[in-house]
């Protein structure tokens, strides 16, 4: 059941851009149905009485399948993204003002990979979704608009940085654990044996979370990714982004709570970051930027509560999570509606200028802030007071349990105050506060700003977050509703029965008494929030952390910019060549010297037909070394590639010799596109570099010459060799061994080729169309020569089209359904079909004629969509891209075959994109082709030079200025 859920999300997410394009913000309403069943499914697949476990195979070999496991905390997380993520996507309804393709389905991605998060059991398969949530986090950002380039730009890598650690972590667990399952590895006893890889683990596993959830020094891009719309902050603040750090914490803290330097680094850093979230937020006047400074201070909070280790701790850890998902999501939802009513969010602007009459909005305000800020009877209270219940009764030593309390009960103040500054500000200006601005403008000599009245939103706007501030007040008076949901959480994370008792009333004891310090401060640092404010604004470190972020940003990129562009960052293919050639070199040196005892050559290397075929090659190779002009290089290089063709069907590869066939032709009719736009001739060489070049040159064909010398004629097949010849009639029922280990025994080797040409295609594509390219060559031709009519000269290539072009479609069509069986697939049949359509391009007459209007993009998506699915419907058999076999009219077929479909779509996709963005005419382009009209022609007559070249250029130049006049 939990499987079919990650499946109903992914499925999600797949129709989130139709419901967009439908439905425009109104999709929201159908999306987050899935999310509400996901939950509900989630719920009664929990049992109380042993962990659910499910698992389905994908990559077996390495023992990375989609293994998930439902415990007590992975529930309440799970609950959390799922019921917090279909409020949003209704809020959202009517939040959003256009048609926003996007936002759904990245918001949808973001939900699906924050659920495998919190349900995986395989450590590979964490770390990918953690890397998703990266991911879907900048997109989202970026999604902003400019302001959002930026901040996503620093937040992905801030979070990138965290998923190296987290991959360094899982590689060291995954490998002394020998087990991809997180629970064996947090079971396995060998960690008792290791403390100190185990402490290494755990300082990788803290930064990880740390990037995650904003902690010192890593907290920077939270406030930075606040440019992001409303239902995104509050999805990503509430329950997505910055809770996966806390979800990955508390799923390591039963291995880790021992590990001196685990705890040490959750207390300071949680505890630092605490105290610096809480007094910035004392300072902003923009009410959504306090409240992202104040997610950095709960969650340091949180942090530090975990560090403390003990079952108390967790709890009250697993707690506040919950009262902070729905006060922060009510809360940024709020500032959301705010903004939109208003047009502002800046504290002194609602103070002085907008009368805000919103009595259901500020109510919900008030309820959610004086949750944050732990005013009793509400959950928020509840869960402050366990915090500090906590840490008095930790196992420290008295001074660090007085300073860890300290920190706690001092940043509960503070967080008290920007509280009810912020609700203090969403409710508007009052007569007091518009008279002091007026006052103010007058003393200043400049007019008083303009007030404005705010009515009431629609219900539609405010239900949602009216629905979590209910939530907060239920759970506030009530709060033995969670008993058993985080009891359960708390035995998954502690390994011990403890059994909460969550109240409002526990008597008069310490943490009563602290909690009405707080309280009495906190009224005290509202009544002086101005002062407080200018204070908190002129006190400052002398470096930032966001400046930190973007001088580490701009390093990483100047650094790029100097090792890395500057040697490949030009169009000289000598320097793209100098890198792999010297590798190539220094392989064959490192073999001289290793290589000592090469086995005996057994059997015959060379035959004599094959020279003759090096002979071809050789003289193409020669050729076009010395050729001095473009198009000469073109066909001489040609012979060198035909003559490898031939080679490789004299020793029977008919596979490979076809795709080298085709590759040769199409690669011809692609540099005959891009000729016209290059000079006639090559820049000529400095000596210097001429010298350079025949060294290289001459140093790679001495490493292979004893490449081949080396390594040829040596051995028999080996193992893999006779493994796929003898098994692949069997396991895939086709006989083109080649063909079965393409979409078959090496499926997803081709799958991730396919996707990179797929995503090169449109790359590529997207450069073409939007920068423009070289001019076309300027060229003389006279009206009356034989070459000027276009369409005439077609006729041959235009008659021999029509007979050969039905015959290639049909030898296209026979090489892709016969691949399984003799030589073909999908890749060469596309190919085939390609050459095709060069032909009818290369014969047509007009450019109009010549354009193929086929979709490219569509090609290449369905192609990658199609491939995609196919692994998908591998599951029914175990793993992904698991073919399917089925008999179909007395004959063997397999799903391998709608696998190749979609390789033969984006490989037509791919060649069509060539052909018609780099020889069709470009928006700016001139047709260079000078023509002698009747005038020209008289001119020439007059002077006697008809025939006289000199004379045509000078017209053909007299011709182009009055043009470009």
């Amino acid at each position: 059941m939990l499987f079919y859920v990650l499946v109903l999300l992914g499925l999600t997410v797949a129709v989130a851009p139709l419901a967009s394009r439908l439905l425009g913000r109104n999709a929201g309403w159908l999306l987050s149905l899935p999310l509400l069943a996901g939950a509900g499914m989630a719920a009664s697949t929990y049992s109380t009485e042993e962990v659910h476990t499910e698992s389905v195979r994908w990559m077996p070999t390495i023992d990375v399948n989609f293994s998930l496991r439902l415990d007590g905390l992975s529930l309440v997380f799970l609950m959390l993204v799922l019921l917090i993520g279909a409020g949003v996507l209704a809020y959202s309804t009517r939040y959003l003002h256009h048609k926003d393709t996007a936002f759904y389905f990245y918001i949808c991605g973001f939900a699906a990979s924050m659920a495998v998060v919190v349900t995986t059991d395989n450590l590979m398969v964490f770390y990918l979704a953690w890397e998703l949530t990266t991911l879907c986090s900048y997109f989202l950002i970026a999604n902003s608009g400019e302001k959002g380039h930026q901040p996503a730009i620093r937040t992905l890598l801030v979070t990138v940085l965290g998923g190296l650690f987290l991959l360094g972590a899982t590689v060291i667990m995954a490998i002394n654990a020998e087990t991809m399952s997180i629970s064996e590895v947090i079971a396995s006893p060998m960690w008792a044996e290791n403390p100190a890889l185990l402490a290494t683990v755990a300082f990788l596993i803290a930064i990880a979370a740390f990037t995650k959830s904003a902690q010192f020094p890593f907290q920077a891009w939270l406030p930075d990714s606040m440019v992001a719309i409303a239902p995104v902050s509050a999805y990503l603040h509430a329950a997505a982004m910055v809770k996966a750090g806390i979800y990955l914490i508390l799923r390591y803290s039963p291995l880790l709570h021992d590990v001196q330097l685990w705890n040490v680094m959750l207390v300071v850093c949680g505890g630092i970051t605490a105290l610096f979230g809480a007094l910035t937020a004392i300072k902003c006047d923009d009410l959504k930027e306090l409240l992202a400074y104040s997610t950095m201070s709960q969650l340091g909070l949180l942090v530090l509560t975990v560090g403390i280790g003990t079952d108390a701790a967790i709890t009250a850890a697993i707690v506040h999570t919950i009262a902070h998902a729905c006060f922060k999501a009510a809360l940024f939802m709020s500032v959301g509606i705010i903004e939109h009513e208003t047009g502002t969010r800046s504290y002194q602007k609602l103070r002085h200028t907008r009368i805000v009459k919103m009595p259901i909005t500020t109510g919900i305000i008030t309820i959610a802030g004086a949750s944050m800020a732990g005013i009793p009877l509400l959950l928020g209270f509840v869960s402050k007071e366990g915090l500090i219940t906590a840490s008095l009764d930790s196992g420290l030593a008295e001074p660090f349990k007085i300073l860890v309390t300290a920190v706690i009960v001092i940043t509960s103040m503070f967080t008290f105050a920007y509280s009810f500054r912020y609700i203090i500000g969403a409710r508007g200006a009052t007569k007091h506060s518009i008279a002091e601005a007026n006052y103010q403008a007058e003393e200043g000599g400049f007019e008083p700003e303009p007030v404005d009245t705010i009515t009431e939103a629609k219900p539609t706007v405010w239900f949602v977050p009216g629905i979590l501030a209910l939530i907060t007040v239920v759970l506030g008076i009530v709060p033995s509703l969670l008993n058993w949901a985080v009891g359960q959480a708390a035995v998954a994370t502690t390994a011990d029965a403890h059994e909460p008792h969550l109240s409002i009333w526990h008597g008069f004891n310490i943490p009563l008494a602290l909690t009405g310090i707080i309280i009495a401060f906190g009224i005290i640092l509202v009544n002086f929030n101005r002062e407080l404010a200018r204070a908190m604004t002129n006190f400052g470190a002398p470096i930032s952390g966001l400046s930190a972020v973007e001088k580490l940003r701009e390093g990483i990129i100047d650094f790029g910019a100097k090792y890395a562009t500057k040697p490949s960052g030009t169009t000289s293919m000598r320097r793209h060549l100098v890198v792999p050639f010297l590798m190539l070199i220094l392989i064959a040196v490192v073999g001289l010297f290793v290589l000592r005892d090469l086995p005996e050559v057994h059997r015959e290397t060379s035959t004599p037909t094959d020279w003759v075929f090096v002979l071809i090659i050789g003289i193409g190779v020669l050729a076009s070394v010395m050729a001095k002009s473009r198009l000469t290089v073109v066909v001489v290089v040609s012979i060198a590639g035909f003559g490898v063709t031939l080679w490789f069907y004299a020793l029977g590869a008919a596979d490979v010799a076809t795709t080298q066939l085709t590759v040769e032709i199409l690669t011809v009719c692609v540099l005959v596109l891009v000729l016209h736009r290059l000079p006639d001739h090559f820049t000529p060489e400095t000596r210097k570099f001429h010298w350079w070049s025949i060294v290289l040159s001459v140093a790679v064909g001495v490493s292979a010459t004893l490449a081949v010398w080396g390594l040829t004629g040596r051995r028999d097949k080996s193992d893999a060799a006779r493994l796929y010849l003898e098994q692949a009639p069997k396991d895939t029922g086709g006989s083109n061994v080649v063909n079965t280990i393409l979409v078959d025994y090496r499926a997803f080797d081709t799958f991730g080729e396919l996707t990179v040409l797929g995503m090169a295609g449109i790359a590529i594509a997207v450069l073409l169309a939007k920068f423009r390219l070289a001019p076309v060559r300027e060229t003389l031709l006279d009206r009356k020569s034989p070459v000027f009519e276009a369409f005439e000269n077609a006729v041959f290539l235009r008659a021999t089209g029509r007979v050969i072009g039905p015959i290639i479609v049909a030898l296209s069509v026979l090489l892709f359904f016969r691949g399984h069986y003799e030589t073909g697939g999908g890749f060469v049949a596309a190919l085939v079909g390609a050459g095709g359509m060069a032909l009818m391009y290369l014969s047509a007459p007009t450019n109009d004629r010549a354009k193929i209007r086929w979709p490219y993009f569509t090609l290449i998506g369905s192609g990658v969509a199609l491939a995609s699915l196919t692994g998908l419907a591998g599951f029914a058999e175990g793993s992904f891209l698991t073919s399917l076999h089925v008999e179909i009219f007395g004959t063997h077929q397999t799903s391998a075959m709608i696998f190749d479909l979609g390789v033969y779509l984006a490989v037509l996709g791919v060649v069509v994109a060539a052909f018609n963005l780099l020889g069709m005419p470009r928006k700016g382009d001139k047709e260079f082709h000078v023509l002698l009209d009747l005038a020209s022609e008289q001119t020439l007559q007059r002077r006697g030079e008809t025939d006289d070249h000199r004379a045509l250029a000078a017209i053909a130049s007299n011709q182009t200025k009055e043009r470009s006049k």
